[in-house]
This record gives C-alpha cells, sequence and structure tokens, in this order.
C-alpha cells in the first residue's frame, strides 16, 4: 500500500524575508515523516510528530513562534481529524502549554466532546499532564523573526502549521495548529481549530488550511475540497483550486494541503508563497516556498 505525507508551515511567506531556516527544517521533518509512514506508522501518529516538532521550533507562527494578541496573551489553537469513523479533537483560545496538537489529541481520544475552549481546554490540559510553558513572556520570543520587515507588531499577517498524511493501512489523517494572526483581539478564533474550516479527513480525502482564517471559515474550506470530490466527482486538485479561488473572491488569501486515498496530492496557493513539503510512495521529497506548483 502507498503512502504520502504533505506539510506546511504556514502561507503567510513574505518575499522580503529569509526562510534559509525553515527549509531544511521542513526537509527533515518531511523525511522523518516519510520514514514513520514507511515504517507501518499511522497517519495520525505520523501527522501529530511533524506538528509537534513544529510547534516546538520557533521556526512558524504556531506553538512557541506564536505572538501576542492585543491584550499581550498568547493564545493557541489546534484540531486533528481523522478518516477513520471521521474522528476529531480541537482547542481553542489555549494558552501556556507546549503542544496544542497534542492537546487536541487529547480531546479526540477522550471522546466526549470535540472541542474544548479558554479556560477548560488550560484545565483539561492540566488534568492529561500535558508538558505547558512555565515562563510564558520567555518562551514565546520567536513571534519577533516572523514579523513584517519593517517589525510592525499591528501587522494582520498570519502563518500555521499543518500536515496531512495517508499510510500504508489507507488510513488518512490532518492535522493543524496555530497562534493565529498578529494583533489579533483577545478571543480571537479563525479556523484552523474549527472541523470543516481548517482541518477535515474522511474515508476520501485529508486537508489542512492555512491563510486569512475568516475567508477560510466562511467557505468551510477544508470540507468543501471534500465535499467537492465526493458529490461533484471532480479531482483532488481542482477541488483545492475551486475553493482557494472562492476564497480568493472573497478577498482572502492562503493555501490548501491535502492527500486522498490513492496518494495523490494538492498543495496550491493565492498568497506570495506557502512553506511546504511532499513526499510519497513514488515521489521523493521535496521541500517549497515561494515556487509555483
Amino acid at each position: 500500500m502507498a503512502y504520502a505525507l504533505v506539510i506546511h508551515g504556514g502561507a503567510g511567506a513574505n518575499p522580503a524575508k529569509d526562510y534559509t531556516a525553515q527549509r531544511p527544517h521542513l526537509a527533515t521533518l518531511i523525511r522523518r515523516g516519510a520514514v514513520m509512514l514507511a515504517s507501518g506508522a499511522s497517519a495520525l501518529d505520523t501527522v501529530c510528530a511533524v506538528v509537534m516538532e513544529m510547534e516546538a521550533s520557533g521556526l512558524y507562527v504556531a506553538g512557541k513562534g506564536s505572538a501576542p494578541n492585543q491584550s499581550g496573551d498568547v493564545e493557541l489553537d489546534a484540531s486533528l481529524m481523522v478518516g477513520d469513523g471521521q474522528r476529531a479533537g480541537a482547542v481553542a483560545c489555549l494558552s501556556g502549554v507546549v503542544h496544542p496538537i497534542a492537546a487536541a489529541r487529547a480531546v479526540m481520544e477522550d471522546g466526549k466532546h470535540v472541542m474544548l475552549a479558554g479556560r477548560g481546554a488550560d484545565a483539561f490540559v492540566r488534568q492529561h499532564g500535558l508538558e505547558t510553558v512555565d515562563e510564558p513572556a520567555v518562551y514565546y520570543r520567536d513571534y519577533e523573526n516572523h514579523l513584517p520587515p519593517d517589525g510592525a507588531k499591528n501587522s494582520n499577517g498570519h502563518g500555521t502549521v499543518g500536515a496531512v498524511a495517508l499510510d500504508e493501512g489507507g488510513g488518512l489523517a490532518a492535522a493543524t495548529s496555530t497562534g493565529g494572526i498578529f494583533n489579533k483581539r483577545a478571543g480571537r478564533v479563525g479556523d484552523t481549530p474549527l472541523i470543516g474550516s481548517g482541518t477535515w479527513a474522511d474515508e476520501r480525502v485529508a486537508v489542512s488550511a492555512t491563510g486569512t482564517g475568516e475567508h477560510f471559515m466562511r467557505t468551510a474550506a477544508t470540507h468543501s475540497v471534500a465535499a467537492r470530490m465526493a458529490y461533484g466527482g471532480v479531482s483532488l486538485d481542482a477541488a483545492c483550486r475551486a475553493v482557494l479561488g472562492e476564497i480568493g473572491d472573497l478577498g482572502g488569501d492562503g493555501g490548501l494541503i491535502a492527500v486522498d486515498r490513492d496518494g495523490n496530492i494538492a498543495m496550491p496557493f493565492n498568497s506570495h508563497g506557502m512553506k511546504r513539503a511532499a513526499v510519497a510512495t513514488n515521489r521523493s521529497p521535496i521541500v517549497r516556498i515561494f515556487e509555483p506548483e
């Protein structure tokens, strides 16, 4: 059985910035994920492992690289979904956790709810013994490296990390994590933790989104990809591009990464660039940022 993996580090890539640190990091992660899948790891374990590495790196606007909101607090969002039974878990407005995607997985595996937010999510994290941040003011400093070249902290720049995978058993999974847009209002929730907007997986396809979240929410972007394939019979690539076209018509930008049950891969974007990497049984690892598809 074939495997496939696609990862992204956000569609907020700026042509004026230097991404020499991100390229080798993405290359390392995509190869590590390929080894996992080739060794029989599940799609679920693989996407979680890759996203956790990205959250801990500080190289992307997620986890350690997240920026404070207008109130000076860092609020984190993440979601996870597997195609088998369409099980899902998500957290929103989470604070002080090293791996938001691990919290989303814990919610999914707990099985009682799909999403927890705010203080309830914080309490859940601590009840489950997940790794937390001791000194937020010290830990969350890498966001300064993600600011626009002029250093404007009031920028509405965005960034997210995500991964989608097909394992050798035919399992599909998608995971997405973010610190949200820069200068967001306290309590703002974007598309990332919303199942069907930022993340989707079913028996046909797994999708993760990155971009201006409000537009991805208004189009139910990741579920729309699956629906176009299921009801319209279109290809994976055509479905992703049609959804991005709809988002663009509304004034939004960003990108999608997706893999279907046949191992087809798509990673289109309508922004300046999208930090991304892909690998499959019959496809050598690639890393791209501004290069077109």
